[in-house]
């Protein structure tokens, strides 16, 4: 099992910028990719973007390529999502997931736990 806690969340400006946390707990986390995913009111959860195990890897939608940037810290159980210059349209509740992998994916399906998200609002 693993468990998943977003933080960072909240209101700022549009072209503002937030720092999402996701901490996990109950496996090694070194052991499996994390990705962040977003679902806004009336749409489907989108995939942002992911990492692989030992963070040397990353992949991002291109909605927000150049804004966002993931990473992790294996040695406290965190990854972290920078997002800058933030839109409108990045208002959504914002979710991180693991994948029992070491490699990245871009697909819900791929995930195998969640967290609870967080709820991002950019103002304009």
């Amino acid at each position: 099992q693993v468990q998943l806690v977003e933080s960072g969340g909240g209101l700022v400006q549009a072209g503002g910028s937030l720092r999402l946390s996701c901490a996990a707990s109950g496996r090694t986390f070194s052991t499996y990719a994390m990705g962040w995913f977003r679902q806004a009111p009336g749409k489907e959860r989108e995939f942002l973007a992911a990492i692989n195990w030992s963070g040397t890897s990353t992949t991002y939608t291109d909605s927000v390529k150049g804004r966002f940037t993931l990473s992790r810290d294996n040695a406290k159980n965190t990854v972290y999502l920078q997002m800058n210059s933030l839109k409108p349209d990045d208002t959504a509740v914002y979710y991180c997931a693991a994948r029992l992998t070491i490699g990245v994916v871009a697909t819900e399906g791929g995930y195998h736990y969640w967290g609870q998200g967080t709820q991002v609002t950019v103002s304009s």
